[in-house]
């Protein structure tokens, strides 16, 4: 009888020091994306400034521009290095400069470029939906968003509403959504840079104004080229 109740205590007791023991914790297995994409909003703030101009005109003050779109990204090597892509977004740019735009009595619009002693201030103001599309190539990896990236390609603009405003002193003359715009636009635009921060230049192909000449007979050819920064966001 003592030799069952010693053995029926000890069972008991290695039965309870069985349960004390700690079971090893079975971690979860995370699955790595190696099908990911660059898939990112942007936004740009850059200084504008005009090239191509008719003889004697001037920029003054500070032209600024913001955009901001997303990008799709679509990967064309099995690295995801090199990419093309698309996207769509919003610009808005303005210009202090010294082309003088007035109204005429027979709904036309003269142009002249005017010293800078004859007026207040002169600005056009331009607001644009942009569709870039773009070669990419940079050093990502899946499990890094930080790296090196080099981005260029070409950019069409619609300009759906404009404003020239010109402040002569006793007289200001504003024209708006000018039947003398180029409308459609495009141009060539290259970034680069690390992670977050990149530089950003944009070169127009299209002249700023259709076929129009200042009151001195010489046609105005201004394009823009725009160069900043722009800021990557996933």
């Amino acid at each position: 009888m003592r030799f069952f109740l010693s053995c029926f205590f000890l069972v008991s007791f290695l039965n309870v020091f069985s349960q004390d023991e700690d079971k090893p914790k079975i971690e979860p297995k995370i699955k790595i994306d190696s099908l990911y994409r660059e898939d990112q909003f942007y936004v740009a703030v850059t200084y504008n400034l005009l090239v191509h101009n008719p003889e004697g005109l001037k920029q003054d003050r500070f032209s600024a521009g913001v955009s901001f779109g997303f990008l799709r990204d679509m990967p064309i090597n099995k690295d995801r290095t090199v990419a093309i892509a698309a996207g769509l977004g919003l610009s808005y740019k303005n210009y202090y400069q010294n082309l003088a735009i007035i109204n005429q009595e027979d709904g036309t619009h003269s142009y002249g470029v005017n010293p800078y002693n004859e007026f207040v201030s002169n600005k056009f103001t331009h607001y644009l939906v942009d569709l870039p599309i773009e070669f990419r190539w940079r050093n990502s990896t899946y499990e890094s968003h930080k790296f090196w990236r080099i981005y260029g390609g070409v950019k069409f603009s619609y300009v759906f509403s404009d404003k020239s405003v010109l402040d002569a002193g006793e007289d200001t003359y504003i024209i708006k959504n000018n039947p003398d715009v180029n409308n459609f636009q495009y141009g060539v635009y290259l970034s680069s840079g690390y992670n977050t921060w990149n530089v950003y230049a944009y070169y127009g192909l299209t002249p700023m104004f259709k076929s129009v000449k200042t009151v001195q007979g010489e046609s105005i050819d201004m394009r823009t080229m725009n160069i900043g920064l722009i800021f990557y966001i996933l």
